[in-house]
């Protein structure tokens, strides 16, 4: 091993120390961000073929999105609490095999209720796996750099937008909207494969207990940084869930277009993740701030630049990036004020952009069926961007204040 890399007592139990064998363990871990990503989004680039095939209104379709972000919300804590004895590498095989398990079932659903089932149950393995994963690569990660490790596993989250997302969403269109979710089944198979023979042992990481980790609730900072998500992001899902929609009906952008629209959102999320990783490591609360404020100033543009094709697709780009950027430095922060509870506390933070999701998904609907057009998401999420600034601001006050109290 090189003498350039430092080693922190916690890897001396870790067989794959060489930076070669960890670069696998970061691969098979974003691939399984990678699968979870591709499921995640497609479903709202599909709503109009879903929406066809069962007889249903667009709107009513995108409750299958709800269905998936409820699984997430229920299935973060529950699974990392309950299991936080559990090894993490057995762990992480067993959620994605409950990942895949999920998908394959949305493939083969018969009707509209099977199909929630069959998403709520796909949503459920989500947060807990990216907290651990999360956990996992910060483990491993070299000194100063827990952030973009956490960015490269979430990278995989990214990329699902650049290449996942737009193929199973042509897959979808071509060959029928239940395709997608077979190609992310087969990719949580191979994901099982990556993990099984690339993650180490991790006999070295630190275990926890059920009620170790239920204490992160007890902490004012972990629910101020769940709630800047859970804010923050909503602005985000209410714009994206319809984003094919805006696109062709608004921007006038062909239908067979909209999966580029999609890859180009999915590049932004990687630079916004490569971005928001930098930040993090550099300066957490700061990085925050800004990332917070860029959203907001985005979305409100979104809804001038949404009427022209080639500056709704610039702006989607942007728009990406503003929110990926968030992602790293929240992950961090909830790893930072959680202590010794930061397995639930690092799942939590999906099941919180999660419910910014629902409720971004929710909002959408509501402001669209109200009649107030395609572009009103956007408005009503940079307004929420603008909430979550506002939370930042009270979190870092009331931490600060705290400090002074215990001097």
């Amino acid at each position: 091993m090189s003498t350039s890399t430092p080693v922190r007592p916690e890897h001396l139990g870790v067989i794959a120390q060489h930076p070669s064998v960890r670069k696998l363990a970061m691969i098979a871990l974003a691939l399984g961000g990678f699968g979870i990503g591709t499921t995640e989004f497609v479903a709202m680039g599909l709503l109009p073929e879903m929406a066809s095939s069962l007889g249903i209104t667009e709107p009513t379709a995108g409750h299958v999105i709800s269905a998936y972000a409820l699984g997430v919300v229920v299935g973060a804590p529950l699974i990392a609490a309950l299991t936080a004895r559990v090894p993490r590498k057995t762990l992480l095989i067993a959620l994605m095999a409950a990942f895949t398990i999920g998908n394959a079932a949305t493939v083969f659903a018969p009707n509209y209720g099977v199909l929630m089932a069959a998403r709520f149950v796909a949503g459920l393995p989500h947060g807990a796996y990216f907290g651990v994963a999360a956990l996992v690569a910060a483990h491993l990660a070299d000194r100063g750099q827990r952030a973009r490790a956490v960015a490269l596993v979430m990278m995989g989250l990214s990329v699902a937008n650049v290449v996942g997302v737009p193929v199973a969403s042509w897959l979808g269109q071509t060959l029928g909207w239940r395709s997608a979710f077979a190609l992310v089944a087969v990719i949580g198979v191979v994901t099982l494969g990556a993990i099984w023979s690339w993650v180490p042992a991790l006999a070295a990481m630190r275990m926890s207990n059920p009620l170790t980790e239920l204490g992160a609730l007890r902490r004012a900072q972990v629910w101020m940084t769940l709630i800047i998500g859970m804010v923050g992001f909503g602005g985000m899902f209410a714009v994206y869930t319809y984003i094919s929609t805006t696109l062709t009906d608004v921007a006038g952008l062909s239908r067979s277009l909209v999966p580029l629209a999609l890859m180009i959102y999915g590049l932004g999320m990687v630079a916004g993740n490569l971005i928001g990783g930098r930040l993090a490591d550099r300066a957490l609360i700061p990085g925050l701030f800004v990332s917070m404020t860029a959203l907001g100033v985005l979305l409100g543009i979104f809804v001038i630049a949404s009427h022209n094709p080639y500056t709704a697709l610039l702006l989607v780009f942007f728009v990406g990036a503003a929110g990926a950027s968030m992602v790293p430095g929240l992950q961090t922060r909830l790893m930072d004020v959680a202590a010794d509870a930061q397995t639930l506390a690092a799942s939590l933070n999906h099941a919180a952009l999660n419910i910014a999701n629902a409720f971004g998904a929710w909002i959408g609907g509501v402001v669209i069926a109200a009649g107030y057009g395609y572009t009103a998401p956007a408005a009503v999420g940079a307004l929420l961007a603008v909430a979550g600034l506002v939370v930042l601001t009270v979190a870092v006050a009331m931490e600060r204040r705290s400090g002074r109290s215990s001097r």
